[in-house]
């Protein structure tokens, strides 16, 4: 593991790529870790200097009390990049990774040069249903997020995708098995506190909203009212549920690559 110690926690990072390449920060979904990207890290770091790294709370990264909201979240990527003495970057992030990429387009536009938004929305769900999750979490502990590793199945991947790549389904679910029950929950208050509707045409940046055709979770129409609202965003949609990058892995790549090197 290579680490990088901020204020108040280390984060778990990889970088790769070519040294003199442009730098593109991959930023993981709630329940995941920096391996939800191994496909894209694959073929983005032909053309980038790729970063991913571990939300806190997850993977190898610390968990720190909670609850966590995105804005901390979003420094944690400025102090990260700060550290490894990058100035400017891509940014692309999925679900709460997207929430991030959101907060960081309105609050640190100048620091991006382009921005993808995965499987994301303005405001994802409502606080009852976060806050059930949170205290199931919290009282079910390990056992509980064995529990979500199988329902998770059916909110990340289409039935067919399930079926077909079992393996590379499973792959993936188990990222929210291992994952911190205690950092779990603290990022879940970030997603539920998070609310950027009113203030997405701050965002400036070039951006590409991507979304799955079949995403239980953020739908087209979230994608399409981001789109609205951020001067010139361009629209993806792939079929797909929530997790995109993996179901629809060589499209995605292919298409976010297109993008991001326009």
């Amino acid at each position: 593991m290579t680490t990088v110690k901020l204020d108040d926690c280390e984060l778990n990072y990889r970088l790769e790529g070519p040294v003199d390449a442009p730098v593109l920060v991959l930023s993981n979904s709630l329940g995941t870790d920096l391996h939800m990207w191994d496909a894209q890290a694959l073929a983005f770091s032909e053309h980038f200097r790729v970063l991913r790294y571990d939300t806190r709370g997850h993977g190898g990264s610390s968990v720190t009390p909670g609850p966590y909201s995105i804005e901390q979240l979003g420094r944690d990527v400025l102090g990260l990049v700060d550290a490894l003495g990058i100035g400017h970057f891509a940014f692309c992030g999925l679900s709460m990774g997207g929430l991030i990429g959101q907060w960081l387009g309105i609050n640190a536009g100048e620091r991006l040069t382009r921005l993808v938004i995965c499987n994301s929305a303005a405001k994802i769900g409502n606080a009852d249903g976060w806050n059930e999750r949170i205290d199931s979490v919290l009282k079910g502990g390990e056992q509980t997020m064995r529990d979500m590793r199988d329902a998770s199945i059916a909110r990340w991947f289409t039935p067919a995708f399930a079926e077909q790549q079992p393996a590379q389904a499973q792959r993936i679910t188990q990222m929210i098995a291992g994952t911190s029950p205690e950092g779990y929950a603290a990022n879940c208050a970030a997603v539920r506190d998070a609310d950027y509707r009113e203030q997405l045409s701050a965002i400036q940046v070039p951006t590409l909203i991507v979304c799955g055709s079949q995403d239980p979770v953020t739908t087209t129409e979230d994608g399409r009212f981001m789109q609205a609202r951020i001067a010139g965003a361009k629209l993806l949609e792939l079929e797909a549920a929530h997790l995109s990058n993996v179901e629809a892995g060589e499209l995605f790549s292919q298409q976010v690559l297109e993008f991001l090197r326009a």
